[in-house]
C-alpha cells in the first residue's frame, strides 16, 4: 500500500466507496447530507444578511441624523448584525457536530474494511461515543491553529504594506503582496493536510489535539506532495461548487426551475465530494502508515468493545495499482 500515488489513492478511495456503497450510503444520508445542506444553506443566509446590512447602512447614510427614520434604520442595522453573528455561531456549532460524527464513522468504517472486520451501520455509530471527545478537541485546536495562522499572515501583510509605503515604491508592494499570497496559500494547504490527517489519527489512535497534529506532521513525510495535491483537488472542487451555487442563486437570469436544478446538482456534487474527501483522508493515513512501516493493531477493532488503534501488531495489506 505504501506504493500508492496520487491516482492510486483516488482509485482506492473510489473503489472502497463503491464496494461498500450500502454502509457509505447510510452514513451519507444520516450525517454527510445534513452537513452539506448546512454549508450551502449558510452561504445563502449569510449572503442575504450581508446584502440586507449593506442596504440598510446605505439608507442610513442618506438620512438626517437623530431623526426617527435614522433611529429606526440604525436599529435595523444592529438587528441585522446580531442575526448574522448568531447564525454564524449556530453554523459553526452545527458544522463542528456533524463533522465529528461523519469523520468518526467514515474513518472507522475504512479501518474495519482494511482489517476485515464485520461492518454494520449500528456498530459504526456505536463508536461515536468513544471517539467524539478526542476528535472534538483536535478540531478545536485546528480552529485555533488556523485562526493564529490567518492573523499572523494579515499582520505580516500590513507590516510589509507599511514598509513598502514608506519606500514609495508601488512595484515593491505588488511584488511582495504576490509572493506573500503564494506563500500563504501554500502554507494554508499544508496546514489543512496536517489538520485533516490529525482528525483521522484522533479517531484511530489514543491521542488528540496538539499531539495528534505533531503525529500527523511526521506521518505525512514522504507523502507530503501527494497529500497536498489531493487536498488541492478537493478544495478546488468545493470552491467550484460553492461558486456555481452562489452565482446561480444570485443571478437574475433563468427560471426558478433552472436555478433549482443547478442548486440540486451543486448540492449532490458537494455531497459526493465531502464523502470522497473523508475516505481519501483515511486512505492517506493508511498509506502513510505503510510507507513508514508502522503496523495496525487488528484486535483493537472489536466494535463491541472499542479501543483505539495502536501501531505495533498487524501489517497493512499491500494494494497493487
Amino acid at each position: 500500500m505504501q506504493l500508492l500515488g496520487f491516482f492510486g489513492i483516488i482509485k482506492e478511495s473510489t473503489k472502497i466507496i463503491f464496494t461498500w456503497r450500502k454502509i457509505f450510503s447510510q452514513i451519507t444520508l444520516a450525517l454527510v447530507l445534513p452537513l452539506s445542506f448546512i454549508i450551502l444553506a449558510y452561504s445563502q443566509i449569510s449572503d442575504f444578511l450581508v446584502e440586507k446590512i449593506q442596504h440598510d447602512q446605505h439608507a442610513l447614510n442618506h438620512v438626517k441624523a437623530n431623526s426617527p427614520k435614522n433611529n429606526k434604520l440604525a436599529n435595523l442595522v444592529t438587528s441585522d448584525i446580531i442575526e448574522l453573528c448568531l447564525s454564524t455561531v449556530v453554523y459553526y456549532v452545527l458544522v463542528l457536530i456533524f463533522s465529528v460524527l461523519s469523520t468518526s464513522t467514515v474513518v472507522y468504517t475504512i479501518a474495519c474494511v482494511y482489517t476485515s472486520r464485520c461492518i454494520s451501520f449500528g456498530r459504526v455509530m456505536s463508536v461515536i461515543p468513544k471517539v467524539w471527545k478526542r476528535l472534538m478537541i483536535t478540531y478545536l485546536w485546528s480552529f485555533l491553529a488556523v485562526s493564529i495562522y490567518i492573523v499572523s499572515i494579515i499582520v505580516t501583510i500590513l507590516i510589509c504594506y507599511l514598509l513598502s509605503d514608506l519606500s514609495h515604491s508601488p512595484a515593491i508592494a505588488v511584488t511582495l503582496g504576490f509572493v506573500l499570497l503564494i506563500l500563504f496559500l501554500f502554507g494554508f494547504v499544508y496546514i489543512s493536510v496536517i489538520l485533516d490527517l490529525a482528525g483521522v489519527i484522533s479517531v484511530l489512535e489514543d491521542i488528540c489535539g496538539v499531539q495528534a497534529m505533531f503525529k500527523s506532521k511526521n506521518l505525512i513525510k514522504g507523502k507530503t506532495g501527494i497529500s497536498i495535491a489531493i487536498n488541492l483537488l478537493l478544495a478546488i472542487g468545493s470552491m467550484a461548487s460553492h461558486t456555481v451555487f452562489r452565482i446561480s442563486m444570485a443571478s437574475g437570469y433563468g427560471s426558478g426551475f433552472l436555478k433549482s436544478g443547478v442548486a440540486v446538482l451543486c448540492f449532490l456534487f458537494l455531497l459526493q465530494l465531502s464523502l470522497f474527501g473523508l475516505v481519501a483522508q483515511t486512505v492517506i493515513y493508511f498509506v502513510c502508515k505503510s510507507y513508514h512501516h508502522e503496523n495496525i493493531n487488528k484486535s483493537a477493532l472489536l466494535l463491541a468493545e472499542y479501543v483505539p488503534l495502536q501501531a505495533d501488531d498487524v501489517k497493512l495489506e499491500k494494494v497493487d495499482v
